[in-house]
């Protein structure tokens, strides 16, 4: 456990934002295609900033606090600025690097998953304001998912 660092142990031992909205705004389920973890983000919206963000996640120490890194990182952020630019899933996995200090390279297929899970909160939610134009910018941000499952799994 070593190599493991210890904001990554705090998040797995004691996650944030655990549980579920209800009546949430946006709502995002993923399955890992590579170890099969399950998680689910609930996100809460009020003029364009996620006041709440809550998962439940089933999975492995690197899954949960990622989970949990994710929504402390991105809570009480506007949704266009999460969204803003070109690089937004590699924003949200240096946010989430961030967060968690360090993670095992074997692990990183991990993380993925509940930011995927996220953004299909957000998707969600922008589907149920008939906000289309942010739909497709989400459909074409999760297009690119699938390329950061494999990282660290090539050696």
């Amino acid at each position: 456990m070593k190599d493991i660092s210890k904001k990554l142990l705090e998040h797995f031992q004691n996650p944030k934002n655990v549980g579920v909205i209800v009546n949430a705004d946006g709502y995002g389920k993923v399955e890992n295609p590579i170890c099969g973890d399950m998680t689910e983000m609930y996100i809460k919206v009020e003029k364009n900033i996620l006041k709440d963000v809550k998962f439940k996640s089933y999975g492995c120490f690197a899954t949960i606090a990622s989970a949990s890194a994710l929504s402390e990182a991105v809570k009480g952020k506007k949704i266009d600025g999460i969204l803003k630019g070109e690089r937004t899933m590699e924003q949200l996995m240096d946010m989430v690097m961030k967060e968690l200090g360090d993670i095992p390279k074997k692990k990183m297929h991990c993380p993925p998953a509940p930011i995927e899970a996220f953004l299909k909160a957000i998707q969600d939610y922008c589907a149920k304001k008939n906000e289309e134009k942010m739909v497709k910018k989400i459909d074409d941000v999760l297009s690119s998912v699938k390329c950061y499952y494999k990282v660290g799994l090539e050696e």
